[in-house]
């Protein structure tokens, strides 16, 4: 039976949540601080696609070996990409992957191995779609997955998963090993595409934004601030606020990164200036930029449309999809209920 086409699977994702669910319907995985990966195998071939279904397969190949050598020859897995580094995950490892130098990936893949954190099967080691059974089946059918073609394997690991708030807990206070926890449905499907069954909470509260245009400092030719977007549910890049915490000696080499996607309107929806801003003085005050570019940041409050203070810039999002970027996100409160039991 061939593998079924590698856009059938846009992986499910998670609602951020003020406090993680609770009852026998649930379980509960690390939340890992990787590049959210979909592995194909078929044959000899080897795939590996992001969130934004963009291949990865180039800057990982220490993880293509590891799933061509094994004995299972069709298979697809939802996992995450992670690099240890010092205790921790390292995401600044991760960025650096993506490289245009295939000699450069090669020697980080021997300097800094990454590593592939398992957490879903959608087919099976028969070639099998099993991503239409509740999450408890696909559960047990990944562990056997691993029992009979992974024992050991140091590169392609099993996350591990808990019925039990209380070991929920104790992974949240976890530290900078991981990024938070996720509760899924035990009794769905796999949701492909959509952010449904599953919740996500983390120790603060970030967001992925659209860099809709950005702002000089008052006395050098350089940017100063970065304009931030979200999408609504029109499908408009609303500006819902700013950061300016970049590095002085970062801030030439952006400059010029931004200068190139100078491309009005920058904002489709809410935009620095208002409306008239292109027949104003106003319209000199920001560069309007083509929605490529997306960096995570974390925030306080979000009221109003808008983020209450300025945000942290916390890094670069290459592997996201700007339309992704949407106000979902900071619908709900994203501060941890955990620390409060």
């Amino acid at each position: 039976m061939s593998l079924p086409i590698k856009k059938t699977y846009p992986p499910m994702e998670a609602l951020p949540a003020a406090e993680l669910p609770s009852g026998p319907r649930w379980q509960y995985e690390p939340k890992w601080d990787g590049f959210r990966c979909l592995a194909f195998r078929d044959g000899k071939r080897v795939d590996l696609m992001s969130k934004a279904q963009k291949p990865l397969t180039r800057y990982f190949p220490e993880l293509v070996e590891a799933l061509a050598s094994l004995k299972a020859q069709r298979f697809v897995l939802d996992g995450e990409i992670v690099i240890p580094s010092e205790g921790g995950l390292s995401f600044d490892h991760l960025l650096m992957r993506i490289h245009p130098a295939a000699s450069r990936i090669e020697k980080l893949s021997r300097e800094t191995p990454a590593v592939f954190i398992v957490f879903d099967l959608l087919v099976d080691d028969k070639g099998e779609p099993v991503f239409k059974l509740p999450l408890a089946d696909r559960r047990e059918r990944l562990e056997e997955f691993f029992r009979k073609y992974l024992k050991g394997n140091q590169t392609v690991r099993l996350s591990p998963v808990a019925e039990d708030f209380a070991v929920a807990r104790k992974w949240f206070q976890m530290g900078t090993a991981l990024d938070g926890v996720i509760a899924k449905r035990r009794d769905l499907s796999y949701q492909s595409g959509e952010r449904a069954g599953m919740q996500k909470i983390k120790r603060q509260r970030t967001a992925d934004c659209v860099v809709g245009g950005f702002r000089y400092l008052e006395k050098e030719p350089v940017v100063g601030s970065l304009l931030l977007g979200l999408y609504n549910d029109a499908g408009e890049l609303d500006h819902v606020g700013f950061t300016s915490a970049i590095q002085a000696g970062e801030r030439p080499v952006l400059t010029k990164k931004l200068k190139k996607l100078i491309k009005p309107p920058g904002f489709t929806g809410k935009a620095p200036g208002g409306p008239s801003r292109w027949s104003t003085k106003r319209s000199t005050e920001w560069q309007p930029l083509d929605p490529k570019l997306v960096v995570e940041v974390q925030f306080d409050h979000f009221t109003g449309g808008r983020f209450r203070h300025g945000t942290k810039l916390l890094r670069w999002r290459p592997e996201k999809s700007p339309k992704g970027c949407t106000m979902r996100q900071v619908e709900r409160e994203n501060r941890s209920a955990l620390d409060l039991l």
